[in-house]
């Protein structure tokens, strides 16, 4: 077995670059949500993105599929503010564009619709992630809300079991940022696996890449994506690829990208005539799942229409009609850290459980709790750690928000 070198770092201070009640680390749809949460619940907050927009996946890797917000039976699970985003992500959008995969929510989900027609078209809708990346910028601004971009989480400083600082590189170099709590919309557990906590990860990923390309004149999206199955063996798929790994990583964007530009020859090849080039592929990796929170509760299949008595939020199963997910509070707290919480895929559920938590409805859901969570612990100097929050105030602090927290919509 190769043994790894070592070298010795000599320790120095670093400035403080600000002071936070809530540092949210992240920029994808957990991380706005949750920003915005904290903020409206009157926490001071700042939102760290490495990249250079917000949203992540949605936006930066072009995945524009905000997917549903009900069960597929009729009936709505998920609302608060990722309604309020679907909504702004199409304000814009008059009519359908099939070629661009967007258009507006559908007719029978505008107030008013007609209530038998949403049994059979979810809830759901594409965007232009280009305006949705600016909206959801210029609503965090409008929020008050301090965007880092460019600026990537490397640790923490703890007292005790709790973060007292996160540490982040940026232009300004090595910086340390003072918080109360911190919310870990990473998508990769980064900052769970810096504090110490237990995490899973897992490889599976599989080359996936959608993008953008112009046809005789016409710009079209090409969603495409490997075949891809939940879990560590995906055999159909060839090589996998793990989110952990700094090699894993760089060699699935390269493989991606090859990809990409071989199915773009294909398609001219398979129409003669057409002039085609690509014109927008994602600049950021296009994993699934990585590595995520091992909490108190871990989400299973098994729980699909179980209900939580700590439930702070109600996901839908994307990609079938039916199953309702109850998100309990033991599922997105830290379980030694106690002023850490977690959202998007970063949370702790497992198998297919995990693929149907990590999409861009339940990063919202998740992210609307963590942020609320996050600022309830941050107000409250003799707070108890925040999986042990007065879990009756959340409830009901989060109903007032039309966040949809109802037993019947999961019993039912």
């Amino acid at each position: 077995m190769k043994e790894n070198k070592t070298l010795h770092e000599d320790a120095r201070d670093i400035t403080v670059l600000a002071d936070y009640d809530v540092v949210v680390v992240g920029g994808g749809i957990a991380g706005v949500s949750a920003a915005l949460a904290a903020r409206r619940a009157g926490a001071k907050v700042c939102i760290l993105e490495r990249f250079c927009g917000l949203g992540g996946l949605a936006t930066i890797g072009n995945v524009i599929i905000y997917l549903p917000l009900d069960d597929g039976m009729g009936h709505q699970v998920s609302a608060g503010i990722c309604e309020e985003l679907i909504k702004l992500s199409v304000d814009d959008e008059p009519k359908k564009r099939d070629f661009l995969r967007i258009g507006p929510i559908p007719e029978c989900w505008q107030p008013g619709g007609d209530v038998a027609a949403r049994k059979e078209q979810r809830y759901q809708t594409g965007f232009n992630p280009v305006t949705f990346m600016f909206k959801m910028e210029r609503l965090l601004l409008k929020e008050r809300i301090k965007i880092y971009f460019d600026t990537r989480f490397v640790g923490v400083l703890k007292k005790g079991d709790s973060i007292t600082a996160v540490i982040v590189e940026s232009k300004g170099g090595r910086q340390a940022i003072t918080t109360r709590a911190v919310v870990d919309s990473s998508g990769d557990a980064d900052v769970c696996h810096a504090a110490g906590e237990k995490t899973v990860s897992i490889g599976g990923n599989v080359r996936s890449g959608w993008f953008y390309y112009v046809d005789n004149g016409t710009v079209k999206l090409n969603p495409w994506s490997q075949r891809f199955k939940a879990g560590t063996n995906n055999p159909e798929a060839g090589r996998t690829f793990r989110g952990d790994s700094a090699d894993h990583v760089t060699q699935q964007i390269i493989e991606t990208r090859e990809y990409m530009m071989n199915a773009l020859e294909r398609m001219k090849s398979e129409n003669p005539g057409h002039d085609m080039f690509p014109i927008m592929i994602p600049t950021m990796p296009t994993h699934r799942m990585t590595r995520r929170l091992a909490g108190t509760v871990t989400l299973r299949p098994t729980d699909d229409h179980r209900w939580f008595d700590d439930c702070v939020g109600i996901t839908p199963d994307w990609r079938k009609k039916g199953p309702v997910y109850c998100i309990p509070l033991r599922a997105i707290a830290g379980v030694k850290t106690p002023n850490l919480i977690t959202a998007g895929r970063c949370i702790s559920s497992f198998g297919d459980t995990w693929d149907v938590t990590r999409v861009i409805p339940t990063c919202a859901v998740t992210g609307e709790a963590a942020g609320v969570c996050a600022a309830f612990y941050a107000k409250d100097p003799q707070s108890p750690p925040i999986r042990k929050l007065d879990i009756i105030a959340l409830q009901k602090y989060l109903r007032r928000r039309n966040v949809l927290i109802d037993r019947k919509l999961v019993e039912g």
